[in-house]
């Protein structure tokens, strides 16, 4: 192997982690206070949200689909979830499986219409993007719901062992989700079905339904998402979660999943989510006006697709040598 090809290989293993840790040198020294514990559990807090999310978009893309639902689905969950939390009501966990089965059933339909009437991922959940925000401002009456129970807020304000509550739950759930990617037959059946879902059919796999379970679970990671993200702000939002879909493809496209299917990881998706973290907290400590970090995350949307492109391509150059 010759030194090109392996410094190749080490950008493709470690290119994100590399960037991940320069991002942090960077910060440090024009900001010295980044480093403080405070603001990295700020960081870490503030990203589990969007990681959350992203967990199940790279379940997806890594099928060779997309989804553009999370956002609103996480809008629609909260406000469901913060009208069956009020004191007095029910026990904090009939507001937390209310949640998850919103979140669940969103995305049962996203993989049946996929699935049964073959239409393209993106249309099927645009509508969906479309659908379930309608149906959150419906059921609110297009007003935020508030006054939960203190169980309830500590969801996604307290702290276990001096720990944030949200980033137990991030850990928890990447080890699941990274459990469920590389050790399972569910992992290895999305793997087979994005790098060639012909091949797959063929060799036996039950493609439909995979995709529905898939979708699935892309939608229960929202619905988590929600509900960390509800307790946290005391507040049901009929339009919370609007431009999070992107961010959460975004995270797992800078992370190394391809767009293209079959390729894709969940400590890269983390990775990638805190590259976005950073950015966002950089930016924030070094005084960037908020319509400038808008312009600066759009750009490395675009730039994280390219480098997927890139990659693709030295991928397909090196395997036909």
């Amino acid at each position: 192997m010759s030194f090109k090809q392996r410094l190749q290989r080490l950008n493709e293993r470690y290119g994100t982690l590399f960037i991940l840790l320069l991002m942090v040198v960077i910060t440090t020294l024009l900001y010295p206070g980044f480093l403080s514990s405070t603001n990295l559990t700020n960081v870490v807090r503030q990203i589990s949200i969007i990681a959350i999310i992203a967990f199940g978009s790279t379940f997806v893309i890594i099928s060779g689909g997309i989804d553009l639902s999370p956002g609103s689905i996480v809008g629609l969950t909260s406000v469901v979830v913060a009208s069956l939390a009020h004191p007095g009501m029910y026990p904090v966990i009939v507001p937390i499986l209310a949640g998850m089965i919103v979140g669940s059933l969103a995305g049962l339909v996203n993989g049946m219409l996929i699935a049964k009437t073959k239409i393209p991922p993106f249309i099927a959940t645009l509508g969906m993007m479309i659908a379930a925000r309608g149906a959150a401002l419906i059921y609110s009456d297009g007003r935020p719901i508030g006054n939960f129970t203190k169980t309830f807020e500590f969801i996604g304000g307290g702290d276990f062992f001096g720990i944030p509550v949200p980033i137990l739950i991030l850990v928890g759930l990447l080890i699941l989700s990274h459990i469920l990617l590389n050790n399972t037959i569910f992992g290895l059946y999305t793997y087979a079905i994005g790098s060639n879902e012909q091949a797959a059919m063929i060799s036996g796999i039950n493609v439909n339904k995979h995709k529905v379970l898939i979708y699935m679970y892309a939608g229960l990671m929202a619905s988590i998402a929600a509900i960390v993200l509800t307790s946290r702000i005391s507040s049901g939002q009929p339009i919370a979660g609007v431009g999070f879909e992107m961010d959460a493809i975004a995270a797992a496209v800078i992370g190394g999943t391809s767009l293209s299917g079959g390729i894709g990881t969940i400590p890269g998706t983390v990775i990638g989510a805190l590259i976005m973290g950073i950015l966002n907290n950089a930016m924030d400590l070094l005084g960037v006006s908020a319509y400038w970090q808008q312009v600066f995350k759009g750009a490395i949307i675009v730039g994280a697709v390219i480098l997927d492109q890139k990659r693709k391509i030295a991928s397909n150059s090196s395997s036909n040598k």
